[in-house]
């Protein structure tokens, strides 16, 4: 470490100022070559018993060609000098301390991003007052992943009984163990006679959990009613649109 009094050419006149300088031998084999260090210097204050301390927000990059780091302005030099400021104790005495942190390197870094999208896909669903079962669409592409709908004709939790619901479930093998997606989804009932559709909008993230949807999409009620346009020649048509969805990419 190396303590000094600053000079105009540092931008330090009149103060104290510390740096930091790394062996320049370890440079000799590469020139490329980076250390990456958190500093932080310290000026012991006898009258308060602690240390006045100064450090940077960022990491400091050391390589060939900068082998020294450190602050030009610390403390002023009248200041640091008045025995009275307690820098300065015993005649001539003073003590200085720095803390090198060299970070670890990451082994594995990402970035995360959320991307709008356009995609979507429509299904028409025959004969649907005879169905029985929970029906699932055949696999599809939506924002690079591949997904089922998922169409719960008695309805689902606490739609059951009362509407239809509607999910749309990510395939397996689509995500990292840990990885979450976020999707924000349109889910769409279509309107046969050129009305209005009925739509819900999901917004969630794709985990440990799987499969997400509406559990009250539309009612029994107004499906019967084929005033309404929804059920036509017994034929339902149901639409997903992914509005957005997050991509997480790995390094390296």
């Amino acid at each position: 470490m190396c303590t000094l009094m600053g000079t105009q050419k540092d931008g330090g006149a009149g103060y104290v100022s510390l740096y930091v300088e790394i062996d320049k031998s370890g440079f000799v084999d590469s020139a490329h070559q980076e250390v990456y260090a958190d500093l932080r210097f310290y000026i012991f204050n006898r009258n308060e018993r602690k240390y006045f301390t100064i450090q940077d927000t960022d990491v400091w990059r050391f390589d060939a060609f900068n082998t020294m780091w450190g602050f030009s302005k610390v403390l002023p030099v009248d200041t640091f000098k008045d025995p009275k400021n307690g820098y300065l104790y015993n005649g001539e005495h003073c003590e200085f301390g720095v803390d090198v942190i060299v970070p670890t390197p990451f082994e594995e870094s990402e970035t995360f991003s959320i991307s709008s999208s356009s995609d979507k896909y429509t299904w028409t669903i025959q004969k649907f007052s005879t169905l029985s079962k929970d029906l699932y669409s055949p696999v599809i592409s939506l924002g690079g992943k591949k997904w089922n709908i998922l169409v719960v004709p008695a309805g689902s939790g606490s739609g059951r009984g009362k509407y239809v619901s509607m999910f749309l479930q990510l395939s397996t093998n689509q995500r990292r163990g840990y990885e979450y997606i976020y999707v924000r989804v349109k889910f769409r009932v279509i309107n046969q006679s050129k009305l209005s559709n009925r739509e819900s909008e999901l917004r969630n993230w794709y985990g440990r959990t799987y499969s997400w949807g509406i559990v009250d999409l539309i009612s029994f009620d107004d499906l019967r009613d084929s005033s309404k346009g929804f059920l036509v020649n017994d034929a339902l048509i149901v639409e997903v649109q992914l509005e957005a969805i997050s991509t997480t990419k790995y390094f390296p």
